[in-house]
């Protein structure tokens, strides 16, 4: 495996400005992209991180990615919101929904979300951490509409997206609990990035095309194609189809039911947004959820301190990149240097705005 490419984090963000004002985006667009794709690679989930550009330039090349787009409110009946994403970028479309359910359920003590046809939106988390940082309690139901790529359990083959679940429990004097995960064994986009290394994934996580056990990635990459299995066998499955069902059927953006049929990445979500306050629990919701933090924290005698609550790793790992900077792998740097040249915005430019040599 060829060594990273190692970029600060104030470079890595410049970068992803430079490639979305090359293709037309605003200055607050280019923000918000930048924010949320640097982050999620600050926090380890580089599936979701930069690595994702390429894929996004060249639908918006084709016209399946709308830059600049604001959600459009179809349905406001008070307490529930439908917004139409109209195949804007996720990172601003997303941000721009939740903004609205933030405000409502601050005003009323609740809102719930329907969002649909947005492009990809990313790293779901940030979207819970959009809510908490206003004291809110949030959970969020994903589906993708995109190539099938993890089999339901008991089946050998892809018929459905890595579908996120996600929900962010704000804390008074300390991190918002952040639960975020795929319904699959792997996000799509860890594996894309374990690909372009040239490394396996671990074992139990992918199926080849003849439904026999592999830890190659290519399975997912290379003709003909494998698929992944879903997390937790049965359970990850049902939870899987749950997000299929609420945040495809029920928001009218679409079911993942036929192989692909358009470039686009699209993405429909389902978000519940709750205020403590409003509820009257606040209070005791703070002091059961730190005596219940503190409890499960608490080591067996004897034991060290092992024990950590969701979203703590990403700390960690946050802390790491930003004073040591964010690895990218050569053949993702060098798809990004491609996904620039493609909207005007030259190798050499794009390389000395990373500070990569």
């Amino acid at each position: 495996m060829a060594q990273e490419i190692v970029i600060a984090e104030p470079r890595l963000k410049a970068a992803v400005k430079a490639i979305f004002a090359a293709a037309g985006s605003d200055e607050r667009e280019c923000g918000l992209a930048a924010d949320h794709l640097v982050e999620a690679n600050l926090r380890g989930h580089d599936s979701h991180g930069v690595g994702m550009i390429p894929a996004y330039i060249s639908n918006f090349t084709v016209g399946e990615l709308v830059l600049n787009a604001r959600p459009e409110v179809v349905l406001d009946s008070g307490a529930m919101l439908v917004c139409d994403g109209g195949l804007g970028l996720g990172q601003s479309i997303a941000h721009d929904a939740v903004a609205l359910a933030v405000e409502r359920a601050t005003q009323t003590g609740s809102c719930i979300l329907a969002l649909r046809n947005a492009h990809h939106i990313g790293r779901i988390g940030h979207w819970s951490e959009q809510c908490a940082r206003a004291g809110l309690v949030s959970m969020h139901f994903v589906n993708v509409i995109s190539s099938p790529v993890v089999a339901p359990y008991g089946g050998h083959a892809a018929r459905l997206v890595t579908n996120p679940f996600s929900a962010g429990i704000p804390r008074e004097n300390a991190p918002p609990i952040i639960v975020d995960f795929a319904t699959s064994r792997l996000a799509m986009g860890k594996i894309r990035v374990a690909y372009n290394k040239g490394v396996p994934v671990q074992d139990g996580t992918l199926i080849d095309s003849a439904g026999e056990p592999t830890s190659n990635p290519a399975a997912l990459f290379e003709e003909p194609l494998g698929a992944i299995l879903p997390f937790g066998e049965h359970k990850g499955w049902a939870l899987a189809l749950a997000c299929e069902l609420i945040a495809g059927a029920l928001t009218g953006g679409g079911t993942m039911n036929s192989q692909r049929k358009r470039p686009a990445i699209i993405n429909n979500m389902v978000s519940i947004v709750l205020s403590p306050e409003k509820m009257g629990t606040a209070d005791r919701f703070r002091s059961e959820m730190e005596a219940f933090i503190t409890w499960a924290k608490s080591p067996a005698p004897g034991r060290e301190p092992t024990v950590m609550v969701a979203g703590e790793p990403e700390l960690k790992m946050r802390a790491k990149r930003l004073a040591e900077g964010i690895p990218v792998d050569p053949t993702t740097w060098s798809q990004l240097l491609a996904a620039g040249e493609a909207v005007g915005l030259g190798r050499d430019r794009l390389s000395d705005i990373a500070g990569v040599a």
